[in-house]
């Protein structure tokens, strides 16, 4: 009994927000299912193990983006990612806003690039980040131009207007729902629990 209990304490561990309180699974933990790679022809650097969805870039490689078949509006979408020192991705709302994922937590100061930023527009109000090797989490709100991002229990960006997009964006329709997208190119980088509830329009 005491080891059944120990396992589903585990798998419970294991998905830390449930399909609950309007919330939908994007990552079904299995496969890439209403995932598409931003450029067809490229060679997936995408994996999925154990319930982890794993971008692996060798060190002077590249990657390639992994963008949501669905399009959102307004909506809060929560999120695990776990990231080595030093390496670089990012977690796009709509296809144009990116919410900057960088392995700086040695460093332990915030900037407009570093990690939780809204990447070259706006630095977290404080510093957030954990160790390499730790699930990091962040549930964040975008109403209309507005983004409120929560990152490992800290709120870091409040209302932030965010009228344009950020860089490496899918497209400049930011009037318009738009994809997810993770950011494969720069280096590798894990995510779990992807999750999205929509919100009503303005």
């Amino acid at each position: 009994m005491k080891l059944f209990t120990g396992l589903v304490a585990i798998l419970l561990a294991g998905t830390a927000w449930a399909d609950d309180g309007g919330f939908t699974r994007l990552f079904n933990g299995k496969d890439l299912s209403g995932w598409h790679l931003r450029r067809p022809d490229a060679l997936s650097s995408w994996s999925v193990v154990d319930g982890v969805l794993k971008n692996t870039v060798e060190k002077g490689q590249h990657g390639v983006d992994l963008v949501s078949d669905g399009k959102f509006w307004n909506f809060t979408v929560k999120y695990e990612y776990m990231v080595p020192d030093g390496s670089n991705s990012g977690f796009y709302l709509r296809g144009r806003h990116e919410l900057q994922i960088l392995g700086d937590f040695a460093g332990g100061v915030v900037s407009k690039t570093g990690n939780g930023a809204i990447y070259n527009l706006k630095a977290p109000s404080e510093f957030a980040s954990k160790a390499a090797g730790e699930w990091q989490t962040v549930e964040a709100t975008i109403i209309g131009n507005k983004i409120t991002v929560i990152l490992n229990g800290k709120k870091i960006h409040d209302g932030v207007q965010c009228d344009r997009p950020t860089g490496s964006e899918l497209d400049n329709k930011v009037l318009e729902p738009g994809s997810f997208f993770l950011q494969g190119d720069h280096g590798t980088v894990s995510f779990r629990n992807i999750l999205v509830k929509e919100l009503a329009k303005e």
